[in-house]
């Protein structure tokens, strides 16, 4: 064992990278045939650790690649490159219901990878690993600026990419769980689009008044982005996830204001009320709670509150009227949001209008409701406290690990060639980045 334990050696390429680029993890210099357990450990900012953990034998050599070598069980199991990323969970002990978001963007995610011997299981913080790495996984890559926007009764952050510019620019709306998430908005500048995160649900006048705020806020951040001297005032896209969409859709049809060169939803849906408040689309919500299902396992299922989809033209977004390219990224095992539903009957619309052709639908068998940037661990299930409520329950969003992480890649990467298309015409973004940092 001691002897074993000077001799492996452990190397993860790149060890600095930004959090949607593959990394390489290499053991070597093991006995042959040697049961060893590759293990991540990261703990958030919330003080919470999460791990990963997968089974390997190592070769002929010594060596064993997990970008290339089977994981014969552990928290993922075959051929998953990012395994350790992707299944992270919380430690046993942890509360129930944890979900891992990265609040402080200007720091790193730091992560241990470690090898044990042995196919373990649990029990390691009583263990001394063969050998660690410590990596950092960033959101932001070198130059890009964070900018606090709160002028004109805003909540939000803008990431400029490095240089000059002038940069198209993506307005980013997260769902209904409120808050300022910045995240998503720091790794797209890290790719060269200007990206202002928007809080629009709890947002500081919200607080200060008592009142949700109207499409003028949304409106107003647009013209924001419009204004700034680094941005390209008439080449801007929104993005929205959950009831993010609702508001990108009822933006990019119905306001006299905001112009887009393109619109992503993600596992969200164009059923609305039209002509309404965002306070009266959410109440139209809640109207419909007594379709809500409670699982054996005490998890609730809101995707039916939206179903069947409706045939009144009133309680739908007019997507017939679209008039800029839309691309739907869509969860087949949504339990939140009937999005795959919605994605057929937006089809099925933009098909009888005559604007179908504007439209690209990404859709992912056994994906969950909340696909997020690539190789951020699978959340099937978490405690979450809707807007407008004091209580928190817990949520069934869906998915299974593998193919949700696989769905979380290929449309991360779909996504970045969509808004590279419509927002750069072509031309090359100009990435932060190109490979590690």
């Amino acid at each position: 064992m001691d002897r074993t334990q000077c001799c492996v050696q452990l190397s993860v390429q790149p060890s600095r990278a930004l959090v949607d680029e593959r990394f390489v993890i290499l053991v070597e210099k093991a006995p042959p045939g040697f049961q060893l357990s590759v293990r991540a450990l990261h703990q958030c900012e919330d003080g919470h650790s999460w791990e990963a953990f997968g089974h390997y034998i190592s070769d002929a050599t010594g060596t064993v690649n997990v970008s290339q070598d089977l994981s014969l069980g552990g928290t993922y199991s075959g051929v998953e490159a990012m395994g350790l990323l992707c299944s992270l969970r919380p430690v046993p002990g942890s509360k129930p219901g944890l979900r891992m978001r990265k609040k402080d963007v200007q720091a790193p995610m730091m992560v241990t990878i470690s090898v044990y011997q042995g196919h373990q299981v649990e029990g390691f913080v009583d263990q001394v690993p063969l050998a660690s790495v410590v990596v950092e996984r960033w959101y932001v890559a070198p130059g890009v600026r964070r900018i606090p926007i709160t002028d004109h009764g805003l909540t939000g952050t803008l990431f400029l990419p490095p240089g000059p510019g002038p940069f198209p620019a993506v307005l980013d709306l997260w769902g209904g769980g409120g808050q300022l998430v910045e995240y998503r908005a720091a790794l797209l500048a890290s790719h060269g689009f200007a990206a202002l995160a928007l809080d629009y649900l709890t947002a500081k006048v919200i607080r200060e008044t008592g009142k949700m705020v109207e499409d003028q806020y949304f409106e107003t951040a647009y013209k924001e982005l419009q204004k700034h001297p680094q941005i390209v005032s008439s080449r801007i896209a929104m993005i929205g996830l959950s009831f993010g969409t609702t508001m990108t859709l009822k933006m990019a049809i119905y306001s006299k204001v905001v112009k887009l060169r393109c619109a992503v939803c993600i596992s969200g849906s164009h059923v609305q009320p039209i002509e309404k408040s965002v306070e009266e689309i959410l109440s139209s919500f809640n109207d419909r709670a007594d379709k809500t299902r409670i699982n054996e396992e005490n998890q609730v299922i809101w995707r039916d509150l939206l179903l069947p989809i409706p045939t009144d033209p009133s309680l739908k977004a007019d997507v017939g009227s679209l008039q800029c390219p839309l691309l739907l990224v869509v969860g087949e095992d949504d339990q939140n949001w009937p999005t795959k539903e919605s994605a057929e009957d937006i089809q099925e619309m933009m098909e009888r209008a005559g604007n179908s052709h504007l439209l690209t639908v990404l859709s992912y068998p056994d994906t969950g409701h909340l696909i997020e940037p690539p190789y951020s661990s699978h959340t099937r299930t978490s405690n979450f406290k809707p807007v407008g409520t004091n209580q928190k329950v817990t949520v069934l969003w869906g998915g299974q690990m593998a193919a949700h992480a696989r769905a979380q890649e290929d449309a991360w990467k779909k996504m970045l060639a969509f808004l590279r298309e419509n927002l750069y015409g072509g031309r090359k973004a100009s990435a932060a980045t190109q490979s590690n940092l």
